[in-house]
């Protein structure tokens, strides 16, 4: 058995145009390649469709369109980033997955209170480790608005 040490937090990092992003990996189902996406209609245009994953109708959310970031297409390095928030599991684009990272608690700091291209309440806070900057994403409040859409 793993012993777990609350001194560090294990995240899975990935890269939105420039920035990289973490989600604590508990939240973390898979990391799979894009493949054919089923459009939904009247959903909102972050919501790209569904796909069929291992026989789950599973939702898919473009972060970048989502953060309003401009889109690009996708590439070798583009992943779907399967989270789980409850009963809820949702598939999120990101431009590449980096690594899986232990990232020492005391590390992480509060959300900057000017923040470019995303929104505070999508931060749960800031982490410097080594030469880089890891914005950790608060999952909830990124779906938050999908629950109706995904439910």
């Amino acid at each position: 058995m793993v012993e777990v040490r609350e001194t560090e937090l294990k995240v899975i990092v990935f890269q939105l145009k420039d920035e990289e992003y973490a989600i604590p990996v508990q939240q973390v189902r898979s990391i799979e390649k894009v493949q054919h996406i089923t459009r939904v209609p009247r959903t909102p245009k972050f919501v790209k469709g569904v796909i069929n994953l291992r026989g789950v109708v599973t939702p898919i959310i473009d972060l970048r369109e989502r953060f309003g970031i401009e889109s690009q297409s996708f590439n070798e390095q583009t992943r779907v980033i399967i989270v789980a928030l409850g009963e809820i599991e949702v598939g999120l684009i990101v431009d590449a997955a980096n690594d899986v990272l232990d990232i020492p608690v005391k590390s992480i700091e509060p959300p900057p209170e000017v923040i470019e291209a995303i929104e505070a309440d999508y931060i749960n806070g800031v982490a410097k480790v080594g030469k880089r900057l890891l914005i950790l994403l608060n999952l909830e409040k990124v779906l938050d608005a999908e629950k109706s859409v995904l439910a």
